[in-house]
């Protein structure tokens, strides 16, 4: 399929009507659905199984942990979108939490939680 053809069957499908969604909100229908197969792209994670620098950490804590930007900082790295997912997660889990978990030994938890820290982040 041709550039042109497949905008206009794109052209054509947004000009459906879908169930109780006005244009605008179609809009924001498609930006998910485009986010959602960007996310699941077999994209090569070269880094994947790698250990994390403290640069690295303080790159991904200088953004807000939003779809967009998570999926900006995976595709840098090259790096699973989860993974940047689950360190947003651990620097926003409580020490406590933490401990009930039986993850406040863990090596990378804790540089983690330090550059985090470091960055301003707050529990």
């Amino acid at each position: 399929m041709r550039k042109k053809e497949y905008k206009e069957e794109f052209f054509k499908i947004f000009s459906y009507e879908v169930e109780g969604c006005s244009d605008s909100e179609k809009v924001l229908l498609l930006k998910s659905y485009l986010f959602e197969f960007e996310k699941n792209l077999d994209r090569e994670e070269i880094n994947k199984g790698k250990s994390w620098t403290d640069e690295e950490l303080r790159v991904i804590f200088s953004f807000a942990p939003n779809k967009e930007n998570i999926l900006k900082v995976a595709k840098a790295f090259k790096r699973g979108y989860g993974s940047i997912e689950q360190i947003y997660r651990w620097a926003a889990t409580s020490d406590k939490d933490l401990m009930e978990k039986g993850r406040h030994e863990d090596k990378f938890v804790l540089q983690i939680k330090r550059v985090a820290k470091e960055c301003g982040w707050r529990v």
